[in-house]
């Protein structure tokens, strides 16, 4: 396990980064956030990407910063953005580089945990139900292109967390 990146994809709310940080002390891996890796490469917050630069320069950043991320040597679990996933060489990065576990989660949960966030570009516009629902389904067969899938709806992040290590053995043995 020393050498393999675990790689959480999801959607915004899906619990990438609390989990990921809890399943990285309990394997005494390092812990990478994609987003705050990509905010600190560019000097300001994702939602000034996307006003200053629009979403396809956001991505090209985020595949740029992922690359980078994937090829530092040595274990580390790392909680990839939400859309992430839909470029397909950000996807092949992945599967070459970890084992990829895709944290799955409702329309419902994600506006339950996103309510009243205002950090989430993707989400101005139309309401919040539309709009998780469109891009849930739009990203869906991204998601469900992982080496584990999680249902996270009614779980604590321990047992989210619990439960990735148990289906890692597979992986990892």
């Amino acid at each position: 396990m020393l050498d393999k990146m675990l790689i959480l994809t999801g959607f915004m709310g899906s619990g990438k980064s609390t989990v990921g940080t809890i399943l990285a002390k309990r394997l005494g891996y390092r812990y990478v956030d994609l987003d705050a890796d990509i905010v600190a490469d560019a000097g300001c917050s994702i939602n000034t990407i996307f006003a200053r630069d629009g979403e396809q320069e956001f991505r090209k950043l985020e595949s740029s910063v992922l690359e980078k991320v994937l090829s530092i040597a040595g274990g580390a679990v790392v909680a990839t953005g939400g859309g992430a996933v839909i470029s397909a060489h950000n996807r092949m990065l992945m599967r070459r580089r970890g084992v990829v576990i895709n944290l799955k989660v409702t329309t419902q949960h994600v506006v339950a945990r996103l309510k009243g966030c205002n950090t989430r570009p993707l989400f101005a516009g139309d309401s919040a139900a539309e709009r998780a629902e469109t891009l849930l389904n739009d990203r869906e067969q991204f998601y469900a292109d992982a080496d584990i899938r999680i249902d996270t709806d009614g779980k604590s992040v321990e047992d989210v967390a619990e439960e990735i290590q148990c289906r890692l053995k597979e992986f990892l043995a």
